[in-house]
């Protein structure tokens, strides 16, 4: 794996790491065809500032400047990633100063601005202009308004809920029905800076202030968590096949990461940057996934797959259960430093099938094209980009979450799906923001125009993980999804990676068995 690849040794049990230690943050079959379109729209417009009573702040917020820059050119992009890496780095350092100096905010209203908030935003716009810099360098073109995406707000803490909020409508399974979930949005445009404030981050349930959510103290809560079976049903019917669907599938089998192949990398976004995810990753498929590989590098790799031509590298990050267990990753970035912590749950189940068009026959993917679903940073972005799903087996062709993890009856099982933006530009593997140049399908299915539809990646993760226990307002044994720090471990902020790395041969086998109607593996 090279640099910065994390082996998993024996997990040891010990007691809960004090609260106080860790805030310092030192120490049932798939409904395959239900998921189309799986992005989420809606974005709630309460607004966030940073108030006098500084010691109930909860996070931090920042504009998410990456998915603006969506223009940038090639030969500028090794510097830009970079900055974009170092944008990250600054807030994860700033979250871990928010969490561990929260005797001084009681004692001064202003410390969470002027020591903070203000010294953060003058590191960002720096790092704004040397990516303005890089660009211009090369005669690029930069949108001078993204200066004004240096600011960062905070989000203030509210008091928990119990039993995580019975509602669950507001997941409302809607987000994979796909018809809002066009494309359009995908193009980043959308995160614009102003919805970065925090307010839809429904309300107070994130406002933990650390002390009670879990090993880490940065969450999640117990209004994190839904009782499924008290969910009213909410997937909606998958889209009509005209005569030209493509009905065909092609499943790859490439375990469950095993060997424990883990980094905190992620090479598609920080490319050459040690720690740019800030959280850990399982990877199947590629076993020479890490911030340093290339293409040549990727496609002389071993692989987990059962079809050795597939190369590919499928990763996601971890699922923990914060049961007091030190992790080998316990007292390192990217882990327990940065509020992962926790047993990492290996699935027992990850299933990888490519499927078809509901309306058109599907192009063979490219060699070397990647993919981001979902949004790591729905905290702060809002859920334009959202495309979690979580559910429990026996309840997935009803119920699917975004914003809540599901708390599932006895005999069932967690389950995590992803469904990958199935409609591709045509030329390009990657893009500047990692979204532009692939989209979701409309509502009934189809590709925007100067997009062709591509065989659809999609993803089930299952999961042995025992029922978190709500009492009085708090959550025990909580399980979560790795994430930064700032981010609160969120369920929205469930995403996937891939990296195609397969030769035009079996790119096109794929695409001729979902052309013509086959299951093939």
């Amino acid at each position: 794996m090279g640099r910065n690849t994390r082996k998993r040794r024996s997990s040891m049990a010990t007691k809960a790491v004090a609260a106080s230690a860790a805030l310092a943050l030192g120490g049932g079959g798939l409904i395959w065809a239900n998921f189309y379109a799986s992005a989420h729209e809606s974005n709630n417009s309460a607004q966030n500032q940073t108030k006098a009573a500084a010691a109930q702040v909860a996070t931090i917020a920042c504009p998410d400047v990456g998915q603006k820059l969506t223009n940038v050119p090639n030969s500028a992009r090794s510097g830009v990633d970079k900055e974009l890496a170092l944008l990250d780095k600054q807030i994860t350092e700033a979250y871990a100063r928010l969490a561990s100096t929260r005797q001084a905010q009681a004692g001064d209203s202003g410390f969470v601005q002027n020591a903070i908030v203000g010294p953060l935003k003058e590191k960002r716009a720096a790092t704004i202009d040397r990516i303005r810099i890089d660009i211009q360098r090369v005669g690029g073109q930069f949108n001078s308004s993204l200066s004004q995406l240096a600011a960062c707000t905070t989000q203030n803490a509210a008091p928990q809920t119990n039993a995580g909020g019975q509602n669950g409508g507001q997941q409302n399974g809607g987000q994979q029905n796909g018809g809002q979930n066009n494309g359009g949005q995908q193009n980043g445009g959308q995160n614009n800076g102003g919805q970065q404030n925090g307010g839809q981050q429904n309300g107070g349930q994130q406002g933990n202030n650390g002390q009670q959510n879990g090993q880490g103290g940065n969450g999640p809560v117990a209004a994190d968590f839904v009782d499924i079976t008290k969910v009213q049903p909410n997937v909606k019917a998958k889209a009509g096949k005209t005569g030209q669907a493509s009905t065909g599938t092609f499943t790859t089998k490439c375990g469950v990461n095993a060997n424990d192949n883990h980094n905190t990398d992620n090479v598609i976004v920080a490319p050459g940057v040690a720690n740019g995810a800030h959280h850990t990753h399982d990877y199947v498929g590629n076993q020479s996934n890490d911030a340093f590989a290339d293409n040549n590098k990727f496609a002389a790799a071993e692989t987990t797959c059962q079809n050795q031509e597939d190369k590919s590298s499928y990763y996601w990050p971890v699922l923990r259960l914060q049961d007091g267990t030190q992790e080998f990753d316990q007292n390192q970035d990217g882990g327990g430093k940065e509020g992962n912590v926790g047993k990492i749950l290996q699935a027992k189940q990850a299933e990888i099938k490519y499927v078809g068009s509901p309306k058109s026959k599907v192009v063979a993917m490219p060699e070397f094209l990647r993919i981001i679903t979902g949004d790591a940073k729905t905290t702060t972005n809002g859920l334009a980009n959202a495309n979690a799903h979580w559910s429990c087996t026996g309840f997935e062709n009803k119920v699917q979450l975004t914003e809540q993890y599901p708390l599932c009856p006895q005999g069932s099982s967690v389950v995590r799906t992803f469904a990958f933006q199935s409609c591709w530009d045509g030329q390009n593997v990657d893009s500047a923001n990692h979204r532009t140049h692939v989209a979701f399908a409309d509502a009934n299915g189809n590709c925007a125009n100067g997009f062709k539809a591509i065989p659809q990646l999609t993803m089930r993760l299952v999961y042995d993980v025992p029922t978190p226990v709500i009492q009085n307002g708090q959550v025990k044994n909580a399980f979560a999804v790795d994430g930064f720090p700032e981010q609160l471990h969120k369920a929205a902020t469930d995403h996937d990676d891939f990296i195609n790395v397969m030769p035009a041969n079996l790119n096109n086998k794929i695409a001729q068995c979902i052309n013509t109607g086959q299951n093939c593996q």
